[in-house]
């Protein structure tokens, strides 16, 4: 008999990560279908709704000519922040876009809802440091083909936040550099994720007499445990950070570059908005 139970029991949110537990008995084979076009044939799946709605999952557990199904009605309920799934050929990442950046965060958006990401690269790589993207002259450009940046490309003001810090997996506005943007406006659509280092004591405390602030204890303890590139607080725009998919950021950071850190093998991005 066909039979399984959905874990976590709690309210569903898009892009969470659901198991199920198949507890039916006596069968050898089993097909799952999530209600979203998807399908398994694992005896215990794992799944994520990246849109919210209402499903039915269905399970076939069948042993030589006898079959039994059960069926699971689901309501999947939109993230309270906004969150953007990120596919790339090497995996995908899910990244929350934070409230207290408003700015980045509707021009963000805005960019992923018109599909502009769709198909670019990420063009700069540099492990333990940052991987970049967003640069539409990437599209379709050769290996050969060094990515320069456009200086006349739409800018965004500065949101610095001292909650918003170079952890890695943060994302980030990139930007021209202070010789010819003293204002440090960030590029309206170039972006990078944080992949960074071990952070020493020394570093933060570098760090905040040059930039007259301070860290929390919980910040300092953060970077302590996670590592990330403090060198770039209240330089460059945080907006967002990955909530999952940090094994895809170590992936695209391990990439072979050439000279001007651009990967060996393209690596693309296709991005859409999780509601």
């Amino acid at each position: 008999m066909a039979h399984f139970i959905i874990e976590p029991e709690e309210e569903v949110i898009a892009s969470s990560v659901l198991k199920f537990k198949n507890t039916s008995k006596n069968a050898e084979k089993y097909s799952w279908e999530f209600g979203d076009g998807t399908i398994s044939e694992s005896p215990d799946p794992e799944h994520q709704y990246f849109h919210s709605g209402h499903y039915e999952i269905r399970l076939i557990a069948s042993k030589g000519g006898q079959s039994s199904v059960h069926r699971q009605q689901i309501t999947v309920h939109a993230p309270k922040t906004c969150h953007v799934l990120i596919k790339t050929n090497l995996g995908d990442m899910i990244v929350e876009l934070f409230d207290n950046t408003p700015l980045h965060r509707d021009n963000f958006i805005h960019l992923v809802e018109q599909g502009f990401y769709n198909d670019l690269l990420f063009h700069r790589v540099v492990e333990g440091f940052v991987i970049q993207g967003g640069d539409p002259s990437s599209r379709n450009a050769p290996l050969t083909k060094k990515i320069i940046t456009n200086g006349n490309e739409h800018k965004i003001e500065a949101e610095f936040n001292p909650e918003n810090i170079h952890l890695k997996g943060a994302l980030a506005a990139a930007r021209m550099g202070d010789q010819v943007n003293p204002e440090k406006k960030s590029s309206g659509h170039q972006f990078y994720l944080v992949h960074g280092s071990k952070v020493l004591p020394e570093t933060l405390d570098h760090a905040e007499h040059s930039k007259n602030f301070r860290y929390s204890s919980a910040q300092k303890n953060t970077y302590f445990s996670f590592g990330g590139s403090p060198q770039l607080d209240m330089e460059y725009t945080v907006f967002g950070r990955i909530i999952h998919g940090l094994d895809v950021l170590d992936a695209i950071a391990r990439t072979k570059t050439n000279a001007e850190d651009r990967p060996l093998e393209n690596v693309w991005m296709k991005l859409s908005v999780i509601n």
